[in-house]
């Protein structure tokens, strides 16, 4: 039975240094998700390791803190249908070179530390990512689209 979830999709400072934003967020509109919540932030280093607490000790932690802090970062909250597995689909493997044509890390991205875009793995870490990035911001409201998306 599929359920209705709640995920976060950070868009990493290459997405916003090579101009892809709105093509991203056109992907995801594009596949019926909803749009709850949206922000450009500057991710500091507290907030960096905060959100990747699971990478603190691994070896390519530094590489990853010096870049999601050089740039801004766009954090949306996405709805939908099984919508974590759904963003991890259109997203494609971490490792862009291993990512299918068609995907996002697929078609844009460049390395796996350049790799455009961040989505949960899963319905408890996008629970914790969404409170992390944007507690008690997400709205709630009809879209007209769901009678033909559901």
């Amino acid at each position: 039975m599929m359920s209705q979830q709640q995920t976060l999709v950070l868009l990493k400072p290459d997405a916003l240094q090579r101009g892809l934003i709105g093509k991203i967020i056109a992907r995801f509109e594009e596949k019926g998700l909803k749009l709850v919540a949206l922000k450009m932030i500057a991710v500091d280093e507290e907030l960096a390791r905060r959100h990747y607490v699971e990478h603190l000790e691994k070896a390519f932690f530094p590489e990853l803190l010096q870049f999601i802090t050089a740039a801004p970062v766009i954090a949306m909250a996405l709805e939908g249908q099984e919508a974590v597995g759904v963003v991890r689909t259109l997203m494609g493997a971490t490792n862009p070179l291993e990512a299918l044509p068609g995907t996002i890390r697929g078609d844009f991205g460049l390395s796996l530390t350049k790799n455009i875009i961040h989505g949960s793995d899963s319905p408890q870490a996008a629970a914790r990512e969404l409170e992390t990035f944007f507690a008690g911001e997400l709205l709630d409201y009809d879209l007209s689209l769901n009678e033909w998306v559901e």
